[in-house]
């Protein structure tokens, strides 16, 4: 017999027949398994209203594994089982007994879809506690996130709660996913404390979805969650096939005089896959030695920043490499390299040349006000401001200056004889080129460190500079030789909080040490301070605050019961 083709009728079986043979169970050859179970084993204080379940590893013959008993000792609990998806449940007729152990056993006559039993039975305990659980489950976790954009298009929605969940609670009717008013199809499992919606297809691109866990989800003892739980998300664009590209750097490529203290930054075109972002895509190398340092990623810009100040004069480069990938897998097209040279110098900064000014430990322009009592060891100077502008001295007058039970030196105003006036205006114009001389120090081996807030920080010899206040609210330490140099160009105030102190290693000299204040200096109650103060508006020490060093002010130097020992 032959069809109207002519292609014989026998043959056409023979094909049905050997396709129906080679079809296979997807669960052929896997022999299942329980994964988890509610209570686990062990468990204690399990509540007397509880249902018991296991989850299997594969899908089972519904009809096989009821095979299910819980006993108190050899007594049976009398109960009913119900398979949904993967998970087995038995609720007991009544409430178990309290602070009683129990033994749960699903037979290895249990088989899957595929005839295949489990190995052996699977057998776990748990002891109750004295109550039933009235505690109502929570979402704990969703993924995606309340308000999250940018989702990946084949996205599974996951949600967890706060303690296992009835399965055949969890179901479509429970767990919804719209697109506006319309309801997504998918399929939904249970494991563990975590309900997954599969879509039945890709979600649309640059959608708002709304996930909603009703009230009719409940915990293994039945008790419902205290409201529905909404979140919404929005999905990506549609797939991105753009390449990423950079789209600065800073330092910029070929830049020259870069602070030693300078983080590498990159920005790219894009928000990048933060984890393609690390040392091994974003580095930096001193010839061909990496210098170590930490990588970070926020936005669309990557930071390296070393963990060591970088060497002076000296040139670095800088790559990224196509491991860096955007939040579609595009990566670069090509390593981006980039080179700049580091300021300062190789060898030590020349000191700040202070003149007659170095004569005095404080010398000012306009006054000298001290609330006794002071020790100052050092002269004093005024000018052009007369004698009567210096202050809580009790200065007994001399031919060309004056003396203090309070001073280890003399104290000189610009009115006194001669030549005191005209040593004193040399000394104030000595005082205004220092101060001229070390603000206008070109390339800074340190730009904006710790963006102004230095305590805590050890200093390294070099010239630093601050476009703002700069503030020490803790201890700092200088680290250097006796022939180091340090300057600090600071464009606003310079303050010190009380009790804080700088402290000298390695040799480091008080005289060395150079700070250039465009604004206020101010020196908290009992701190204590090293170095050369070229204030351009004015000084003040608080209540007991110290100094080693020299307080040079183009206004006022204001004491009270301070400490003041010039330099060595």
């Amino acid at each position: 017999m032959k069809l109207k083709n002519g292609f014989p009728i026998i043959a056409m079986l023979l094909i049905v027949l050997v396709v129906g043979c080679n079809k296979k169970d997807d669960n052929v050859g896997i022999r299942p398994s329980v994964t988890s179970t509610s209570p686990i084993n062990g468990a204690t204080n399990v509540a007397i209203n509880s249902k018991i379940s296991a989850a299997f590893s594969v899908v089972m013959d519904p009809l096989t594994v009821k095979n299910f008993t819980l006993k108190q000792g050899t007594a049976s609990v009398s109960g009913t089982t119900e398979y949904t998806g993967t998970t087995i449940t038995f609720t007991p007729t009544a409430n178990l007994v309290s602070n009683t152990g129990y033994t749960a056993t699903i037979g290895n006559g249990a088989k899957n879809t595929a005839g295949t039993t489990m190995e052996k039975d699977y057998v776990w305990s748990f002891t109750t506690g004295a109550i039933t659980d009235i505690t109502l489950p929570t979402v704990t976790l969703v993924n995606p996130a309340n308000n999250a954009t940018g989702v990946a298009l084949d996205q599974l929605i996951a949600v967890t709660f706060s303690e296992p969940m009835d399965q055949s609670t969890i179901n479509d009717l429970t767990f919804t996913v719209k697109q506006e008013s319309t309801t997504i199809a998918g399929t939904i499992s249970y494991t563990g404390t975590t309900a997954t919606f599969k879509p039945a297809s890709n979600l649309a691109s640059h959608k708002m979805y709304t996930v909603t866990i009703k009230t009719g989800a409940k915990d293994m003892a039945g008790i419902a969650l205290a409201s529905n739980y909404i979140i919404s998300f929005t999905t990506k664009d549609a797939q991105d096939i753009t390449l990423p590209v950079i789209n600065s750097t800073d330092p910029l490529n070929n830049v020259t005089g870069v602070a030693r203290n300078k983080a590498v930054v990159l920005t790219f075109s894009e928000a990048m896959d933060s984890l393609t972002i690390n040392g091994s895509t974003f580095f930096l190398n001193q010839a061909s030695t990496a210098v170590s340092g930490k990588v970070t990623y926020s936005g669309s810009t990557a930071v390296f920043t070393p963990s060591n100040n970088l060497a002076a004069n000296t040139e670095y480069t800088a790559t990224i490499t196509t491991g860096a990938k955007d939040l579609a897998g595009n990566a670069l097209s090509t390593n981006t390299v980039w080179k700049f040279t580091t300021g300062g110098n190789t060898s030590n900064l020349a000191e700040v040349n202070l003149g007659s000014a170095g004569n005095y430990v404080i010398l000012a322009q306009t006054a000298i006000n001290n609330n006794p009592t002071s020790a100052i060891t050092g002269d004093l100077g005024l000018s052009p401001a007369a004698t009567s502008y210096i202050t809580g001295f009790a200065l007994t007058n001399a031919t060309g200056y004056a003396t203090s039970t309070q001073v280890t030196g003399n104290v000189y105003a610009a009115d006194m004889a001669t030549p005191t006036g005209i040593n004193l205006t040399t000394a104030v114009e000595n005082m205004l080129t220092a101060y001229t001389d070390a603000a206008g120090r070109p390339i800074p081996d340190f730009l904006e460190l710790g963006t102004g807030n230095i305590g805590g920080k050890t200093l390294v010899p070099g010239l630093y500079k601050w476009t703002s206040s700069v503030s020490m609210p803790a201890d700092v330490t200088f680290l250097g030789s006796a022939t180091d140099i340090w300057i600090f160009q600071i464009s606003g105030d310079l303050n010190m909080s009380a009790a804080v102190k700088i402290t000298l290693n390695g040799g480091a000299l008080a005289k060395n040490i150079f700070w250039q204040v465009a604004g206020q200096a101010t020196f908290g109650t009992t701190s204590h301070f090293e170095g050369i103060i070229l204030s351009k508006t004015g000084i003040t020490f608080e209540k007991g605050a110290s100094i080693n060093g020299r307080a040079l002010a183009q206004t006022a130097v204001i004491l009270d019961g301070n400490t003041v020992v010039k330099p060595q």
